[in-house]
């Protein structure tokens, strides 16, 4: 009988990477943590762990057992849901998290939307950013999060995860209301190559979207400025930095002399919705998946 415990210690260590890190977020000692898995491997009576370097990789044993792992996962998600079925109008506590724009533009509007028509619902939002929410989903900490689509996200095939479009994101240049570029109804980037740029920090989620832009229209930027927050970016190009690519969804400071320019080609970022598989259909995450999809509509227009 496996001890369905120790199985996810062994889920953590596959999510996380090493068994430090998976003992650090089960709250286990790291000493802990192998003895569980030394532990699930007499067991069953195979090796799950084997050296590598100076760390440890599953073996195929390991990846065997995990593919029926998540499995488990996702049946139980759905017994607890049949369960419940009973039980069909959405009530309890709604756990989300989005990375700050999603938070402010659609997570904030969405709660306050569920809490008009739901009053038995109460709506928990946490401001995280994009690996952390598939941490936090992971570990069950959450029930639903809004992600933009990044090289490190977890494959769409990922059996632990549930990912589906909400919307595509276009980005716009954004440059000083006396910028040549400015009051044209569109514009290649390439037209801005020579600009000192104002960009993303390196490790932003946005940070590959403007590169990617860049280099699709045959130049990379000079980054002259990097900066976290949109409106610190928009601070800067009204005081003639530089110009940048913002998000439409991102709310800017009014009243500033900028303005948006559309860019030929669309470069944007996807945004998705995503929940541990097998959630998707419980009612509190249905209303909200509703609400978001009606937001999205206009939130971006």
């Amino acid at each position: 009988m496996i001890d369905l415990r120790r199985l996810h210690v062994l889920r953590a260590v596959a999510h996380y990477g090493t068994v430090t890190a998976a003992a650090r977020a089960l709250h286990f000692t790291p000493s802990a943590a192998s003895q569980q898995i030394r532990q699930l491997a007499r067991d069953l009576g195979v090796d799950l762990l084997e050296p590598q370097g100076r760390g440890v990789r599953l073996t195929a044993a390991a990846e065997s057992l995990l593919a029926h792992a998540d499995a488990i996962q996702t049946r139980w998600e759905e017994a607890e849901l049949d369960l419940r079925a009973e039980y069909s109008a959405p009530a309890g506590q709604l756990r989300v998290s989005g990375f700050s724009t999603a938070a402010s533009v659609l997570l904030a509007p969405m709660a306050a939307r569920l809490r008009e028509r739901h009053p038995r619902l109460t709506v928990r939002i946490q401001e995280t950013g994009v690996p952390e929410c598939f941490d936090l989903l992971f570990e069950g900490e959450i029930d639903l999060a809004v992600v933009e689509v990044t090289p490190h996200n977890p494959p769409l095939s990922d059996a632990r995860f549930d990912q589906q479009p909400l919307l595509d994101d276009s980005y716009d240049l954004v440059v000083h209301e006396d910028h040549p570029l400015a009051g044209r109804e569109s514009v290649d980037l390439a037209e801005a190559a020579h600009d000192d740029w104002i960009g993303p920090m390196p490790e932003s989620a946005c940070r590959p979207h403007v590169m990617s832009a860049c280099a699709a229209a045959g130049f990379t930027p000079t980054m002259v400025h990097h900066a976290v927050d949109w409106n610190v970016t928009v601070q800067l190009i009204a005081h003639r930095l530089g110009v940048a690519l913002i998000p439409r969804l991102a709310r800017l400071t009014p009243h500033l002399p900028i303005t948006r320019v559309r860019c030929t080609g669309n470069p944007h970022r996807k945004v998705l919705t995503c929940t541990r598989r097998g959630c998707r259909e419980r009612p509190a995450v249905k209303a909200a998946l509703g609400e978001l999809r009606e937001l999205a509509v206009t939130a971006v227009a």
